[in-house]
């Protein structure tokens, strides 16, 4: 498979199913800035982030829980 191919089958999964959402993604998804969610994600201990090399990646289930127990960020 291409990557032309890959990427176009990436694209056209769900946000909602997705496993790890980038920023931009996640900022879509929760109404957040994607600066607010990088300087969230910015915290050693951070639950939902997953670094893979330099590119930041949202876990979107750990992004969700994590969300539901803040009263304000």
């Amino acid at each position: 498979m291409s990557d032309k191919q890959l990427k176009s089958n990436m694209s056209s999964v769900p946000i909602w199913k997705k496993m790890n959402l980038t920023v931009e993604e996640a900022s879509e998804y929760s109404g957040i800035g994607t600066s607010k969610i990088k300087e969230l994600s910015n915290c050693e201990d951070c639950p939902f982030v997953l670094w893979n090399g330099a590119k930041r990646l949202i876990k979107r289930k750990q992004f969700e829980e994590y969300l539901s127990s803040q009263y304000s960020l």
